[in-house]
């Protein structure tokens, strides 16, 4: 069957591979729509440190199921809807004890740590399959990245009184402004695109603040009476904007990363203590960030065809990357169709 692999630095190529069959206990997939998100393109540019040596890409999935193993749920159907959650947990850690298996210290994501769904066809632990009633099989591949950033406002316990501060407008910036509206808050969208300020306030952002014209500062003290934001929630994993993020929360705020930067980043941690800053890690996503985007994506009041930048076939990926990596602002999403 026919894959995408990262075979070496700014290299990516079709590949053929055996033919996997659903084991007991498992759901052989075919792949109808897979992302290239961040980190895909971060493995592709060499900069990410977490990724195994040619790998196999792609965790956001949009699929449908193709057999059904033994063992499986008998609501799991030939024929289905789905998408995956890409994640592991291994059950014995202290997060996964803690029952925040999003967090699990052995995490192996789709694409990253494992082979992940770049392929025509793909056999997954039946736990790990998610049916989708109401969405089509191409939108399935935006649950993922959506469903991140929805649970990073849940880190954040954002409600109705806050002015949440939103780095970075991609697609798990978009989940963040997304979840954040829906729960009332007031929303500022902070990118260095204008495009993608102009699609955060589409979904709701009430504000947008392009940091490279404008003192960011400066508008948001504007925006709150210089009390600050509530809460700031961290998309894009830079020193400027971690420091940013910093500067920007309110006394007593929330400040909720999840970008990762791949420098160090310095911080004059005063500030830490005389905000009295709750600094909240997030990552990856729960079940219920999960339900929550397929509930959102029912609603068909998104402009989701605008989340789609590109829609290409594997023979195309390195040039699709390639084009991401020269114009990355201009980027949300690019899926490949198998």
């Amino acid at each position: 069957m026919k894959a995408l692999q990262i075979t070496d630095l700014k290299h990516i190529q079709v590949v053929q591979l055996p033919t996997p069959t659903a084991q007991p206990g498992e759901v052989l997939l075919r792949l109808k729509y897979v992302g290239f998100c961040g980190s895909d393109l971060n493995t592709f540019l060499g900069r990410n440190a977490m990724a195994k040596a040619q790998v196999i890409p792609g965790h956001e999935i949009g699929a449908v199921i193709e057999a059904v193993g033994e063992g499986c749920p008998e609501e799991l159907q030939v024929g289905q809807v789905v998408t995956v959650n890409p994640y592991t947990n291994c059950g014995h850690c202290a997060s996964c004890r803690n029952g925040r298996v999003n967090a699990c210290q052995n995490n192996e994501t789709l694409g990253v740590q494992r082979d992940g769904a770049m392929r025509e066809l793909i056999s997954l632990p039946w736990q790990k399959i998610i049916p989708v009633k109401g969405v089509s099989v191409r939108d399935c591949a935006l649950i993922e990245p959506l469903s991140v950033g929805f649970h990073a406002v849940d880190r954040g316990q954002v409600s109705d009184i806050d002015t949440v501060l939103v780095f970075g407008c991609g697609m798990v910036g978009l989940g963040a402004v997304l979840r954040s509206v829906q729960r009332g808050a007031t929303v500022v969208a902070c990118d260095i695109s204008d495009e993608k300020i102009e699609l955060a306030r589409q979904c709701g952002a009430a504000y947008g603040i392009n940091s490279q014209k404008e003192s960011l500062i400066e508008r948001i003290n504007e925006i709150t009476d210089s009390r600050g934001a509530d809460c700031v929630i961290e998309a894009v994993g830079s020193p400027a904007t971690y420091q940013s993020a910093i500067a920007a929360v309110g006394f007593t705020g929330r400040v909720v990363c999840i970008g990762y930067s791949q420098l160090e980043v310095s911080f004059q941690t005063k500030y830490f203590v005389q905000k009295e800053l709750d600094i909240r890690g997030s990552r990856n996503a729960m079940p219920n960030d999960f339900r929550a985007v397929m509930s959102m994506l029912n609603s068909r009041q998104l402009p989701i065809e605008r989340f789609i930048s590109d829609i290409v076939r594997p023979e195309d990926a390195q040039s699709a990357l390639e084009q991401w990596a020269a114009n990355p602002g201009q980027v949300f999403r690019k899926l490949v169709q198998f």
